[in-house]
């Protein structure tokens, strides 16, 4: 038996759903640069997931979102208010989501957030409240400014550890008369399997932490 006040819902992440990846001043995350690679062997996990520096930066200088779905999603940016209500009719009582660090801080150095983005997560959370779902909200899944992968190599550098603090902070102090369940990293050991998209971590850079990580 589950015990009374249960939470039944389901889970969606910024970078696998809202799209608008450059709108209203959103800067790139590291899953923005994701490629469709449509010729790549799925077992082959290493060529799937892996990154280097060269395509990297072929990847952002390329604004073509079919070469790059995450920049697509499923337009929730647009859509979240329907796409809500359909949670609800299922009977979500919760939904985790996430918040995309570049929606705040397009680069993850300035020192105020975006109001346009603090303006959509208000009304994201608030909307949700409206339907009775519980927010359940990550700060980082997969979210890390490409910036600070490509100056500081991501988490490699401690400068970036401050940066995130900044974000969260303000999270809190932003939204949390909306939301009281808060988880910090998604997959935090997801650093040894895939460093880029977890970390900002580029594993062919000399000076990177991580060799070849990925066999």
């Amino acid at each position: 038996m589950f015990p009374e006040g249960f939470l039944w819902g389901g889970a969606l992440a910024a970078n696998q759903c809202e799209g608008a990846w450059n709108e209203d001043g959103k800067g790139p995350s590291v899953a923005d640069m994701t490629s469709y690679k449509p010729h790549v062997d799925v077992s082959n996990y290493k060529e799937l997931h892996g990154i280097t520096e060269e395509g990297l930066r072929a990847a952002a200088a390329d604004d073509d979102i079919n070469a790059h779905p995450k920049r697509r999603g499923i337009d929730f940016y647009h859509r979240y208010k329907e796409d809500l209500a359909l949670f609800a009719e299922m009977g979500f009582k919760t939904l985790r989501v996430s918040i995309a660090w570049t929606r705040l801080f397009p680069t993850g150095e300035e020192t105020e957030p975006l109001e346009a983005g603090i303006a959509y997560y208000t009304s994201l959370f608030e909307e949700m409240r409206r339907l009775d779902i519980e927010p359940l909200v990550t700060l980082h899944h997969y979210e890390m400014p490409v910036h600070l992968a490509l100056e500081y190599g991501g988490w490699a550098d401690r400068r970036v550890i401050d940066m995130f603090t900044r974000y969260a902070k303000v999270c809190f102090e932003r939204f949390g008369h909306l939301v009281k369940l808060w988880l910090t990293f998604n997959e935090m050991d997801g650093i040894i399997r895939h460093p880029f998209s977890n970390g900002g971590v580029i594993p062919d850079r000399p000076d990177s932490l991580w060799a070849d990580p990925v066999s």
